[in-house]
């Protein structure tokens, strides 16, 4: 059983880019052309609901969502999803149109450490999760990679990682030599607070990504890689990476059956 009770998911953003290229056929279809992306079907069923029940088979037991594109909204539809045996608490991020760091900041204060961490547009096989969680460092941040990079369905678009056996030494979608590719789980201590400051601090914008503050990290040796092997993930970004998912799963790939409550 692993040490971790506690997660984070990030689903604070617009989607834009799936929800523009779902909408016309979602009019279609007569669904709500509003439709948020963490709900948006995915073979009948939404989204966001398979992390929740990956994370609830894994033994997570209290999950700590980020909103705050249509908070409310997305605060309703998701207590609709949200297994029993697992505790929801809502965090609003008020500056949800800065990047990904500043939603991942709004959590500081509210979770212990270490804790599971993931965005709530990805679909991961039913290994990945279990196997972080029972191989990751303490006091280290421990990133989930794959390093098949001919599976990768949107190579361009994907956060690049550069290795070291398994130490973390870059990361940045436009980095130029790289050997893995980041599929949004990790394993987080509380000192990724501090260097997401410290990222915020830089220039006057006071915005930083995720990958900001790992590059600090990753610069202090702070970073740890677990490859994933043989597994299956996939980034739910587009229309079409939607219907490359889809295909994925019904072609048998072991995603958690689902058994949401609704």
């Amino acid at each position: 059983m692993s040490a971790i009770s506690e997660a984070v998911i990030l689903i604070a953003g617009q989607g834009s880019r799936l929800r523009q290229g779902y909408g016309g056929q979602a009019r279609l279809r007569g669904a709500d052309k509003n439709l948020l992306k963490p709900f948006v079907p995915v073979l009948g069923r939404p989204l966001m609901s398979y992390t929740l029940e990956t994370l609830s088979c894994a033994g997570i037991s209290t999950t700590h969502f980020v909103v705050g594109y249509e908070s409310e909204r997305v605060i309703a539809q998701a207590k609709q999803l949200i297994p029993p045996q697992i505790r929801a608490s809502f965090i609003v991020n008020r500056d949800w149109p800065k990047q990904n760091g500043i939603s991942l900041l709004a959590a500081a204060g509210h979770i212990s450490s270490p804790f599971l961490l993931t965005m709530g547009d990805h679909l991961f096989d039913d290994t990945i999760v279990d196997c972080l969680l029972n191989d990751f460092e303490p006091g280290l941040l421990n990133i989930a990679i794959d390093r098949k990079l001919h599976s990768i369905a949107d190579l361009e678009d994907a956060m690049k990682v550069r290795t070291r056996g398994n130490q973390v030494i870059g990361i940045g979608k436009n980095l130029r030599n790289y050997d893995a590719i980041d599929i949004g789980l990790f394993v987080c201590p509380s000192e990724i607070f501090d260097y997401l400051e410290r990222a915020k601090s830089v220039g006057s914008r006071s915005d930083c990504s995720l990958a900001d503050g790992i590059r600090l990290m990753a610069g202090d040796r702070k970073v740890r890689a677990v490859d994933i092997g043989e597994s299956w993930w996939q980034d739910v970004d587009t229309r079409q990476m939607l219907q490359h998912a889809e295909e994925q799963i019904a072609a048998g790939l072991k995603v958690r059956p689902l058994g949401m409550a609704h």
